[in-house]
């Protein structure tokens, strides 16, 4: 009998347990909101100044590139003394010629020119004593007049001799190339040994170093674009070097209907002449709604932010977007001022998700 009481027992505590004792089925116990929402950051969308920028892509060019030869020909290079990326300075030698048959004709003028001083002196000593013995009578009218056109001649052959000097020393000052003006050595296209010509190029100099970024732009945007407008030019490495618009081309060509903006780049980073980089040139500012460039959140070639629906879920909106302001970028559509969007974690939400605050709300 005990044992049978036992048997029932147990039977009405399985039934029990597979009825829920009389109670309501349940579906299953719920999971915490919380555990599985994802944690992110929100911010509001503002409406306020926003500057104004035109994106484009240029070339990165020397600001003067100098062209440096000589002006002599058929003499040989003696000796180089720089490399290609070499710093100079105004004046520096920076290659020199085989002068020998220089330096022979220049000694050649001086002495002529030593000649014809000493004829100088020697007419002026004659005419001098001529002066005076006419003084005295003792000389002809005729006589005196000969000495006089001795000393015109020497004088004039003195003057022949100091320009034909000049000469030679200009010829032998050209043998030995030197810098205009500081500035890095770009190219170098002659070595020791080799025949010049007279206006080769030997030497390319890049004036003080400084290169410029060289933007084409239609005619829409070179009209907002000012001389001493902000410029950022990007580098390889995502990195921007800053800059500024020194000049602005007058006109457009006639076939692109483009025109050329030029800035400088007094910092060029790692930037090179002959470079192609995209770079933004601020035109202006002006008001516009604006959410963090975080915010944006971009499939299937289109731009989305998440927006706060309630308090623990997001909506997926889709948003036109406009120019970049630094961090901030231009919503144009598809959001109001005021409105919570996710700055940080969006990339990992779907439509209707749960999210908590990152610092616990």
């Amino acid at each position: 009998m005990k044992r049978r009481s036992i048997a029932a027992a147990l039977g009405v505590a399985a039934a029990c347990l597979l009825s829920g004792c009389g109670g309501e089925p349940e579906s299953g116990p719920a999971a915490p909101a919380s555990a599985a929402a994802l944690a992110v950051e929100l911010t509001q969308v503002a409406h306020g100044p926003l500057a104004r920028t035109v994106t484009v892509s240029g070339a990165v060019a020397a600001w003067q590139e100098m062209p440096l030869g000589v002006e002599l020909s058929g003499l040989r290079i003696a000796e180089v003394e720089v490399e290609v990326g070499d710093a100079v300075r105004r004046g520096d030698v920076r290659r020199a010629l085989d002068a020998r048959t220089l330096d022979a004709e220049l000694r050649m003028a001086e002495a002529a020119l030593n000649e014809a001083r000493a004829g100088v002196l020697l007419a002026k000593s004659q005419l001098d004593r001529g002066d005076a013995l006419k003084a005295q009578k003792l000389i002809s009218a005729a006589d005196h007049d000969q000495l006089r056109a001795a000393m015109v001649q020497a004088e004039a052959r003195a003057k022949t001799a100091e320009a034909q000097h000049e000469s030679a020393r200009l010829r032998r000052e050209f043998a030995t190339l030197r810098a205009p003006d500081d500035g890095v050595i770009a190219t170098r296209s002659a070595e020791p040994g080799r025949v010049v010509m007279a206006g080769a190029t030997l030497l390319t100099l890049i004036r003080d170093g400084r290169l410029e970024w060289r933007a084409e732009l239609n005619e829409a945007d070179l009209l907002d674009v000012r001389v001493g407008a902000e410029v950022e030019v990007r580098q390889r490495d995502g990195s921007m070097v800053a800059g500024r618009v020194r000049a602005v081309s007058p006109a457009l060509d006639a076939s692109t209907r483009t025109g050329t903006v030029h800035a400088d780049l007094p910092e060029p980073g790692r930037l090179r002449a002959g470079m192609f980089a995209e770079g933004r040139i601020r035109v202006g500012e002006g008001d516009a709604l604006s959410v963090p460039v975080s915010a944006v959140v971009r499939r299937d070639g289109y731009a989305y932010v998440f927006t706060l629906k309630d308090k623990r879920r997001v909506e997926r909106r889709r948003v036109e977007l406009g120019r970049i302001d630094g961090e901030r970028i231009e919503v144009r559509s598809g959001l109001q001022a005021g409105e919570r969007v996710v700055s940080r974690g969006g990339a990992f939400l779907s439509d209707g998700d749960l999210v908590r605050l990152s610092d616990g709300g």
